[in-house]
C-alpha cells in the first residue's frame, strides 16, 4: 500500500516534468531560445541521422499508444496503484519526449525559408495559436485530470476517484479532436522547413491519424452509441462551415490525445 503523501508527491513531480517538457517543446519545434532545436544546422550524416530520428519518433509513438490502450491499463494497475496510473503515463511520455529533444540529429537541407517579415509573423501567429488551442482543449475538459494531478489529489484525500463527466464543451462541438488540430498547426507552422523538420511533421501527423482510429475504437467500446452519435454529428479535424451538433456528450478521452 503506497502512502497517500507519496502518491500526491509523485503526481506533482510527474506534472512538473510534463510542464517543463511542454515549455521546452515550444522552443524546440520552432527553434526558439533552447539549446537543441528541430531545424538546427545538420552536423551528422543523413543516413545515420534519419535512422536515429526515426527511432526516437518510434519510441515515443509506441509508448504513447501502447500505454493508452485499455487492455494495457487493466494489466498495469495490477502493478501500480490505479490512482497514479495516469501520472506514470504522463511521466514516461514526457521522458520519451525529453530523450527525443536531447538526441535528435539535425539533418539540415532547407525545403523552404520565408524571408518576408510579415509572412514570418503570420506563420508564427499560427504556431502560437496551435499552442493556445492545445492548452485550451485540455482545460475545457479537465486539465489536471488529464495529467494525473486530480487522481493523485484524490489518493491523498482518501477519496473515491470519479471520472470526468461525459461532455462536449466549446471546441469539441467544432471538431472531435481539437488537441490534435492544435498539434498539427504546431508541427507545420514553421517559417523555415528543413528535411528534419519535414520528417518530424510527416511522422507526427501520420501518427495522429493512426492514433485517432485506435482512440475512437476505445471510446466506442466505452461509450457505445453515445460516441457513435458524436462521430456522426461532429467532424474529426476540420470544422464544418455551419456545425450542427446534436450530441452533448463526450469524455476526458476526447481531450487525452495531447498525451494519450
Amino acid at each position: 500500500m503506497f502512502p497517500r503523501t507519496a502518491m500526491l508527491a509523485y503526481g506533482v513531480i510527474c506534472y512538473a516534468v510534463f510542464f517543463a517538457t511542454f515549455i521546452y517543446a515550444i522552443g524546440f519545434i520552432d527553434n526558439l531560445f533552447v539549446p537543441t532545436a528541430l531545424d538546427a544546422e545538420g552536423t551528422h550524416g543523413i543516413a545515420g541521422a534519419l535512422a536515429i530520428d526515426i527511432g526516437l519518433l518510434a519510441l515515443f509513438a509506441i509508448q504513447h499508444s501502447l500505454m493508452a490502450r485499455q487492455w494495457f491499463k487493466r494489466a498495469w494497475i495490477k502493478v501500480i496503484p490505479p490512482l497514479v496510473e495516469r501520472s506514470t503515463y504522463v511521466l514516461l511520455a514526457s521522458v520519451c519526449l525529453d530523450v527525443l529533444f536531447w538526441q535528435w540529429r539535425s539533418i539540415g537541407g532547407t525545403i523552404w525559408s520565408v524571408n518576408s517579415a510579415l509572412v514570418r509573423e503570420m506563420i508564427l501567429s499560427v504556431y502560437a495559436a496551435g499552442w493556445v488551442i492545445i492548452l485550451a482543449a485540455t482545460f475545457l475538459i479537465n486539465h489536471f485530470d488529464l495529467f494525473g494531478r486530480r487522481q493523485a489529489w484524490a489518493a491523498f484525500r482518501g477519496q473515491q476517484y470519479l471520472p470526468v463527466p461525459f461532455q462536449t464543451p466549446s471546441l469539441y462541438k467544432l471538431v472531435r479532436h481539437p488537441l490534435y488540430v492544435g498539434w498539427i498547426l504546431v508541427f507545420w507552422s514553421s517559417p523555415k522547413m528543413t528535411i528534419g523538420h519535414l520528417l518530424f511533421a510527416i511522422a507526427t501527423t501520420a501518427y495522429i491519424l493512426i492514433a485517432i482510429r485506435f482512440e475512437e475504437r476505445d471510446l466506442v467500446a466505452i461509450h457505445g452509441k453515445a460516441y457513435d452519435q458524436y462521430r456522426q454529428d461532429v467532424p474529426m479535424l476540420v470544422p464544418r462551415s455551419k456545425p450542427s451538433v446534436k450530441t452533448e456528450t463526450s469524455d476526458k478521452g476526447l481531450a487525452a490525445e495531447v498525451i494519450n
